[in-house]
């Protein structure tokens, strides 16, 4: 039999769950590898397409009543209802036991994360994860940081250390594996892409 390989193996629903952290004002303030607005959109669309299809969500913020500030609010609007966001003090996020215990609880072996900044919020504990016997995907476009040396740096250390990294509105699209599944249509319109938009429009046209 052969052994697993997580860099083969398909994301679905049942195995994933998503992690958002840090997407605070304070660290927005400084990013500067991706425009603040498209980072806005993503990662909002991720958390939108994620509740579409029932994922497992857990979001996380550090020092947000003093240095790095609330989650973004355009994030927290997007979030399911009820859902409790964790604040820590430490740097790596896995080594707060409520966030830990949290991504535990989900029953989940594939995570997708996402943070400001890339090579810190999302970088390290996506690096603990995988050293946990986690399959850590990072959405690199739900992710910011401060500058592109930066970028390169926290991409290059992931996969060093098996990381895999992704795109937002594939790992979601991986997830659906059916266009005709009941949830497509909702789905995307969670990613918002605007091409898929553009395509819907242009499909309704001829149906009209």
């Amino acid at each position: 039999m052969n052994e697993r390989n997580k860099f083969l193996e398909p994301i679905t629903r049942e195995n994933v769950a998503v992690v958002l952290v840090d997407h605070q004002v304070g660290l927005l303030s400084g990013v500067r590898d991706i425009p603040l607005g498209e980072l806005k959109h993503n990662v909002v669309a991720l958390a939108r397409a994620a509740t579409v299809l029932g994922l497992p969500l857990v979001v996380t913020t550090t020092a947000a009543d003093s240095m790095w500030g609330p989650t973004t609010p355009e994030l927290v609007e997007a979030l399911p209802t009820g859902l409790k966001i964790i604040d820590r003090s430490t740097v790596n996020g896995w080594h707060d036991d409520r966030v830990r215990e949290a991504i535990e609880a989900t029953g989940r072996q594939k995570l997708i994360l996402a943070g400001v900044s890339l090579e810190v919020c999302a970088a390290l504990p996506a690096i603990s994860a995988t050293a946990a016997g986690y399959d850590a995907y990072v959405a690199v476009d739900a992710s910011g940081t401060f500058s592109h040396a930066k970028r390169e740096a926290g991409l290059l250390r992931m996969q060093q250390a098996g990381v895999i990294v992704s795109d937002y509105a594939t790992l979601m699209v991986e997830a659906l594996a059916d266009n005709a599944a009941p949830e497509a249509g909702a789905l995307y319109g969670a990613l918002d892409m605007p091409f898929a938009v553009l395509v819907g429009q242009i499909s309704a046209a001829h149906r009209a």
